[in-house]
């Protein structure tokens, strides 16, 4: 059986959840999020904890068993505390502005790139090199961090770029340290 599927999900006072079937929507102080289980794999609430259940032994309901409970765990932290990224970027000329609701880079490309966020995500700025991304989905938060990443990635040589904070890039030594 799933290790991480067994394991029970604790639910905060402030936060409540429906079930419906494969349907399962959590409600909290920062906002709403629900989703659709496969079929096979319910959700029982017991009291202040949730426990993911998977109706037989099959392959395909072991495989989601540990998938779904993660997703259901995301969804109940996310309304009560929230998810957030951060991003630096590092290089000579290289910034960031938030314009309205959209994030304007300058990364070193004749034009500035714009990035406009999905509904239920924040973007931050602070001192034109530091970019903070926030929401309640998990999923939404980490694919517009990798997004903003993949518009000029970390070069190894310099190490000029956008990367994740704390991130440490491998550098190369270049002709010169070729010898």
């Amino acid at each position: 059986m799933s290790r991480i599927g067994k394991r029970p999900i604790a639910v905060p006072d402030k936060v409540s959840v429906t079930i419906d079937n494969q349907h399962v929507a959590v409600k909290g102080p920062k906002g709403e999020l629900s989703r659709v289980l496969p079929a096979g794999i319910t959700v029982v609430q017991d009291g202040g904890t949730l426990q993911v259940v998977r109706e037989n032994e099959s392959r395909s309901l072991r495989q989601l068993h540990g998938l779904c409970r993660t997703l259901v765990a995301n969804m109940v932290e996310g309304v009560s505390q929230g998810f957030q990224k951060k991003l630096e970027i590092q290089g000579v000329g290289y910034r960031a502005r938030v314009d309205g609701r959209n994030l304007v880079l300058v990364v070193g490309y004749s034009h500035e790139v714009k990035i406009e966020p999905p509904a239920g995500t924040q973007m931050a700025v602070d001192g034109n090199v530091n970019i903070t991304v926030s929401g309640i989905d998990k999923e939404l938060v980490g694919n517009l961090a990798a997004k903003i990443r993949a518009v000029r990635p970390p070069e190894v040589y310099k190490g000029k770029g956008i990367r994740y904070a704390g991130e440490v890039v491998r550098r190369k030594a270049g002709k010169a340290g070729k010898k």
